[in-house]
């Protein structure tokens, strides 16, 4: 496999506008990402930027961004026109698509994806899930879930359906985390498929994966990264690099 890993980004959040850019101790979230990737050793790393002035970020940083129309639908459309400029050739046979309001991602989490689809030649797509560590998570429509049939390693599963909706039972209930791996030619059949009714419904892009009879793996990881969606999570993550230094 020759793994590339691209963060997609845009300033336009609904819930945090210039999300990419917001100081995190003296770094831009999007830059605190690509050094995180970079760092994991999968493979060369690159920003699909929706915005000039994201591409200005990493640049000065020293990282590679590319410029992307602002008005796609979604990171993984966005990846795909990335994907188009700096690999015309199809070099690269698997794409990672990390989002970028991970400023803390695990090496672990950016491996597992890229050592599942090494490792199951029927895998399509890979992806990250951790255990429930709050039960409210169970019934938060916010917290997506994972309906997996776990491998006997205990540390890798077939999902075979995600949900915001609760789950019941004594077994451990898995919270997915948007991490994706991609065979590439997967990830081109995804884009070109319109969203499916699924994944309208439950508001979750990796549900047409599924619909298109995709096979996807889900590996488990012991801590779930911050994810800075809104101004109380964007000073939590200040909080946790203000404990790194």
């Amino acid at each position: 496999m020759n793994p590339i890993v691209l963060i997609p980004a845009r300033m336009a959040a609904t819930r945090l506008p210039g999300k990419p850019l917001a100081d995190i101790c003296g770094l831009p979230m999007i830059v605190r990402v690509l050094r995180q990737a970079e760092a994991a050793g999968v493979g060369p790393v690159a920003v699909a930027a929706g915005d000039g002035v994201i591409v200005e970020a990493v640049r000065a940083a020293g990282g590679r961004a590319v410029l992307t129309d602002p008005d796609l639908p979604s990171g993984s459309d966005r990846i795909v026109a990335a994907l188009a400029q700096i690999d015309p050739l199809g070099r690269h046979d698997v794409v990672i698509n990390l989002q970028g309001d991970i400023p803390f991602v695990k090496s672990e989490a950016l491996s597992a994806v890229a050592d599942l689809l090494a490792t199951y030649p029927s895998c399509d797509l890979s992806t990250v899930m951790v255990a429930e560590a709050d039960p409210a998570d169970r019934s938060n429509p916010d917290v997506p879930k994972v309906v997996a049939a776990m491998q006997p390693d205990g540390r890798s599963a077939r999902a075979l359906y995600f949900t915001r909706s609760v789950l019941y039972g004594d077994a451990p209930v898995w919270l997915h985390h948007g991490i994706y791996g991609f065979r590439r030619a997967a990830l081109e059949r995804f884009c070109a498929a319109p969203p499916s009714p699924l994944e309208k419904r439950e508001r979750l892009e990796q549900l047409r994966a599924l619909e298109l009879g995709m096979s996807i793996w889900a590996a488990v990881i012991d801590e779930a990264p911050i994810s800075v969606d809104n101004p109380a999570d964007l000073e939590r993550a200040r909080a946790y690099a203000r404990g790194l230094t």
